[in-house]
Parts: structure tokens; sequence; C-alpha cells
């Protein structure tokens, strides 16, 4: 039998499934990724964009289809990571503008949505291009149009959708030559893949492993010390009712009272006839409940553990106390005169968000390579920021999308995004920021001086591969530029040694180490003392930045 359309309960199910099986193929999707870094990536960052969404979705009750349409754009928005995660929540947010004025879903309104799914994603990026998720994501609304003046069965239409889907991802090598040099799709499209997958096998109704979007029990909860809950002599509050088998007597009231004393505390037993109320507090609930069947079976049994429900009592008066200290903060905040230009930059280290510190940065969210902020970080950092202009300086050419996302949905304040790719480039933003100049004219000098910085990053590779025509085996050394792999070695500063080579010409004036780690003060000041041995005509500056994975991170201007 045909089935001819989707309702509100069966979207939110395939919605949920998709996320749940791109969260379980997360780390394949990793593997694809043609830089072998040890970096957070595609699968994710995708991962954690859908499970935002999901997230609000799981808090829905009895859901239409505009609530449910609200939820996965709106928290997908704001969740999204990386430049995967923005266009998959692109994806979505044209998807759920088809079909959120729809009670139910037909074949013509879920072809109609998968193209404005596509039209909205293409629209988002500045510099499209093909052989991506946005190509597979073109490939389906074309084959959905197609099907839809064939069929009105969803049986028939979702799997040759998807097979198509899957055509279009293994041609995806033969229009990017770097994913044919490296032997893989692209991530991002089989990302996409996997959640249709996933929301095909909801609506084949079949068993969904759904506990990956549970929220955790343990998720943002403070641990409370165990001073905080010693008062708490007796652990178990314990109530049930005796049904007596035979008459209770005031002796038997007598000696159970006493020995419910012997065993803790706050006892209460009340007779009547042949039913016996008893409530105690002690740290052995058995012992009470044996000597409770001496006299009868039991009813309506209840346990609770006091320590616990103490710690919950203590976490939500701290949470609450927290809540409202950092209200009150803000509002101080929000009370003082805005500054007319502010700085928000993203950064990965402790010595590096020193630096930016240091350079009058208002407000570092701490992620970059290892973990690309939110959309919704990015708001909130902005929300922290007291100035009429907000400049955020990405410093990753995976988190600009995100900036910029976050920018289109701010309205009180200028968000300027300085597109940095990279820290180097941050820091030279910034140094050359000038308080009396406007925000326009300081957008524009930053964006010139930040064409002046070649970059530089040393890490390991985590996987064999091959790529700009360089063989690259795992745990190799590679010197890692702008524009992609510029050495490989098997020594962190001989590899970055031959990177500097290529970056150095005869207008650079001024090389800056910035070391990890994982490296220490000695051996950092010995390559240094290297660099100024090599380049004894430039400055060599060096610094301790703290990034995790990136032995050096490096600048030439």
């Amino acid at each position: 039998m045909a089935t001819k359309i989707i309702n509100v309960e069966m979207l939110g199910k395939m919605f949920l499934a998709g996320a749940s099986n791109i969260e379980a193929k997360k780390e394949f999707i990793n593997e694809l990724n043609v830089f072998p870094v040890p970096d957070g990536d595609t699968g994710t960052n995708m991962s954690l964009t859908i499970m935002a969404a999901a997230k609000e979705v799981t808090a829905l009750s009895n859901p239409d289809m505009v609530s449910l349409a609200k939820a996965i754009s709106s928290g997908s928005l704001r969740g999204a990571r990386g430049n995967s995660g923005v266009i998959l929540s692109q994806l979505f947010r044209g998807f759920t503008k088809g079909i959120k004025e729809h009670k139910e879903i037909d074949v013509i309104v879920l072809a109609n949505a998968l193209v404005k799914a596509k039209e909205t994603a293409y629209k988002a990026v500045m510099k499209p291009k093909e052989g991506t998720i946005l190509t597979v994501a073109k490939g389906i609304a074309d084959k959905g149009l197609e099907l839809a003046e064939e069929t009105d069965d969803l049986e028939v239409f979702i799997p040759k959708v998807l097979e198509h889907a899957e055509a279009v991802l293994e041609k995806t090598p033969e229009m990017l030559p770097v994913l044919k040099e490296a032997g893989v799709v692209d991530s991002g499209g089989q990302g996409l893949l996997e959640v249709l997958k996933g929301a095909y096998d909801a609506f084949l109704g079949k068993e969904i492993d759904y506990s990956a979007i549970k929220p955790s029990a343990g998720a943002g909860i403070t641990k409370i010390s165990a001073e905080s809950t010693a008062e708490i002599k007796f652990g178990y509050c314990t109530e049930f009712i005796i049904l007596a088998e035979k008459e209770f007597t005031e002796e038997d009231e007598k000696g159970f009272k006493a020995f419910l004393e012997s065993i803790g505390d706050s006892i209460v037993c009340v007779a009547d006839d042949e039913v016996v109320k008893v409530h105690v507090h002690t740290n052995d609930p058995g012992l009470a409940i044996q000597k409770a069947l001496t006299f009868g079976q039991l009813s309506r049994m209840k346990i609770d553990n006091m320590r616990e429900e103490h710690e919950e009592k203590l976490i939500r008066d701290a949470n609450k106390i927290a809540a409202q200290q950092k209200e009150a903060e803000k509002e101080a905040k929000q009370k003082e005169p805005r500054k007319p230009m502010g700085f928000i930059a993203v950064s990965i280290g402790e010595g590096l968000n020193e630096i930016f510190r240091e350079l009058g940065v208002d407000y570092i969210i701490e992620g970059g390579q290892t973990m690309n902020p939110s959309t919704e970080d990015m708001l909130t950092a902005i929300d922290e920021v007291n100035a009429d202009s907000v400049f955020i300086l990405p410093n990753n050419k995976n988190i600009v999308l995100a900036a910029n996302q976050a920018k289109a949905l701010v309205e009180d304040k200028e968000i300027i995004v300085i597109p940095t790719k990279t820290v180097p480039q941050g820091i030279t933003a910034v140094i050359n920021f000038v308080p009396e100049l406007s925000a326009k004219e300081n957008e524009e000098m930053m964006l010139e001086e930040i064409k002046n910085v070649k970059s530089g990053q040393v890490t390991y590779a985590v996987r064999d591969t091959k790529i700009d025509d360089k063989e690259i085996h795992e745990g190799d050394i590679m010197g890692i530029g702008d524009a992609g792999i510029i050495s490989v070695g098997t020594s962190i500063e001989e590899t970055a040694k031959d990177m500097l080579l290529q970056l150095v010409d005869e207008d650079s004036e001024l090389i800056s180490l910035y070391y990890g780690e994982d490296v220490s003060e000695e051996d950092a000041e010995n390559f240094s003392a290297q660099i100024e041995e090599l380049y004894p005509q430039l400055d060599v500056d060096t610094h301790f930045g703290g990034q995790p994975i990136y032995y050096y991170v490096l600048a030439v201007e």
C-alpha cells in the first residue's frame, strides 16, 4: 500500500533518527577529510549542529508543523559549527521554510522543500564550490523535482532520491581534484547522506537508537562536595504501609517504634486497626522493611535518597545564585555607557588568549582548530561586549561562516566580521586597530593589513594520504600554509624550517613563533635561535601560545 503523506509526528521521528545516525557515523565522516590533521572536523561539526536542533525538538510537547519547523531551524542555526555545520543549518532553514505552512507533507511539498533547502544553502556561501555538500544537496533537489512528476508515493520517492544522492556523492572526486588525489568522497556530502539515511530508516519503521539525543544526566551539573551533605545523618526517607495480618497492639507499636529509633530518626508510626502508616529516616531501609514484614504485607513503599535530593537542591540554589550574579553583572555592564568599538577573538591556547587580552580584545571564545565554536557561542560573546560596533576575528577559515551567520541574527549592534583565517592574522588585525578612526576605516585597514601576513602551522598526520603531490604517512610532521600543505618531514624543527624557507621572501621583515603546549620553553628558545641564525636580517619574536595539537603556529610579515 502506498504512503502518500508524512505527518508532523513522523517528521519529528525522521529528523531525530537522522541526527542519531550522523552522531553514530561522525568518526567515519571525520576520516574522509582531505587534510589528515588531528582536528575535530566535518563529522563532529555536523553532528553537534544537528544535535543542537534535536534537543530543541525533543523539548517540544505535541508540536505542530510550525513549532517543529522552528525548533529544527532555530536549533541548527544557533548550534551551527564549522562550514559544514553552517551549510547543514542553512539546508534545514530552507527545508523548514518549505514545510511549515503545511499540516502534512506529500511528494510535491517535499520536493519543493528540498529545492528551497538547496537554494538557501547556496545563497549562504559566497563562492559555492562544486564537489561538496552543496552538489549533493543540488542533486537531491533536482531528482526530487523530477520524481514529483512521476509518483505520489513516498515509498517510491524517498529511496530513489537517496539512490541518486549516493550516485552524486560518488562523483564528487571527479569535480574536486583534491578529493580524487586523497581517494575520498566529500565528507560534508557523506554527512548529509547519513542524515537522510537515518531519516529514511525511521520512515520505514525501523528500530532507532535515540539514546545519543537524550541529555546526559551529569551534563552541566556541578559536583557538590561531601561536606555539603554531611549534616544529613540518615540518608534514606523510607515510607510504607503495613497491612497487618493480626491485631497491631499498643505493645507492638511501642516495640516497633523503639526498633525504628535504633536505626534512624524522624519516626512516624500510626496504627488504625490493621493498617499501620510508617515513616523513618535511616541509612538501611532494608532493616525497617524486614522488621515490618513480621507484622504483615507492605503497601505504597517509597524510598528517597535525601542526600541526593539535598545535592540537587544545593545545585539548584547554586545555579540560581550564579544566574542571578550573572544577570546582575550583565545589567551593571549594560548600564555603563557603550564604547564605540569592541573585539571578539577566537583563540586556541592560554598563551594566545593572554596575547589577545593584552591587545584589548574584550571577549575570547576558546575553540579554533580542535573545536569550532557555534553560532550560539558567537551570539553569547556579542551579547557580552558592550559596544556599538563589534569586530569578530574568527582566526580560522572554518569559523568565518558561523561568525557571519551570527552577524545576520543581531539587530542592536553593528557586527563586523574580519575574515581572519589564522591566529597570526587575527593578532595583526587587532594590532592595527586605531581607536580614533571610525569602525569602517578600521575595517578597511585591518582587511588590508591581514593580506601581508603569511601563516604556517606545524602538526602531525593522523593517517596515510596523498595530497598536493605529497606522500604523507601517519605520524609524519606537516607544515601547513594558508593554501595547503607546504612541507612534510619527520622532524618538527626541520619541517618548520622547510616551511619558512617557502614563506620568507625579500619583502619579509618579521617572523613570529607561537609554541604549543607540547613544546618546552627551552626547545622553543633553541629553535628561535636557529631561526635567527638562518634569517639574521629579520626580527624573530617568540611567544608561548599554549595551543594543543599544533607544535608551532608561525607568521611571516
